[in-house]
């Protein structure tokens, strides 16, 4: 049976009864300690941030693009050879073009990236959330990776290479500048850390 309430704890303060009693239980040791303690990093909150526009704009683009070029292919070439009433084959693809627009920003804002004192948080997904944890230590090799349409729209993409392959990672859109702040940054405290071990 419990014993004790908010009250009790108020009147032993009161009384001055610390010392012997405070240390016996489970919970003396962790109480005598008290906020002298360092925070834990493992618990430490992580400050997100986010994916650029650009990124979504990018996306959105070239979804517009080949979508249309199959839009202008189902609707004019069956209206062309078979009948115009075969030119509605041209809605799937629109359809498919409303649904997509939608998903891409959902799927850019569900993107995100947190560094904190021991590691690199990654988290993205709609649906199915994955969030990767790159410890500093493990990192073997940081790039930064630019192809010629994210270089059109001043973006590049971070990738992450470990001792693990099961970790790697990449964090892509992002601004040129950025990306190369993140990886100097990254290789820095991988060194420190690969040489702490």
């Amino acid at each position: 049976m419990e014993t004790g309430s908010p009250d009790d704890t108020g009147t032993a303060g009161a009384t001055g009864s610390t010392g012997p009693e405070r240390s016996k239980g489970p919970a003396g040791p962790a109480e005598s300690a008290g906020p002298a303690r360092p925070a834990d990093p493992a618990r430490e909150v992580p400050v997100w941030t986010g994916l650029p526009p650009g990124l979504l704009h990018m996306r959105r683009l070239l979804l517009v693009v080949w979508l249309g070029l199959l839009t202008l292919a189902a609707g004019v070439l069956p209206a062309l050879f078979l009948a115009p009433s075969w030119a509605a084959l041209a809605l799937l693809p629109l359809a498919l073009l409303a649904w997509g627009w939608v998903m891409l920003a959902r799927n850019w804002r569900s993107w995100r990236y947190a560094e904190r004192a021991d590691d690199l948080l990654i988290s993205r997904g709609v649906l199915w959330r994955e969030e990767t944890v790159v410890p500093y230590g493990r990192m073997q090799l940081v790039e930064v990776t630019s192809g010629p349409v994210e270089r059109h729209f001043g973006l590049a993409s971070v990738q992450l290479h470990t001792a693990a392959a099961a970790t790697d990672a990449t964090i892509p859109g992002l601004d040129p500048a950025e990306a190369e702040r993140l990886r100097d940054r990254l290789t820095e405290l991988g060194e420190a850390r690969s040489a702490g071990l």
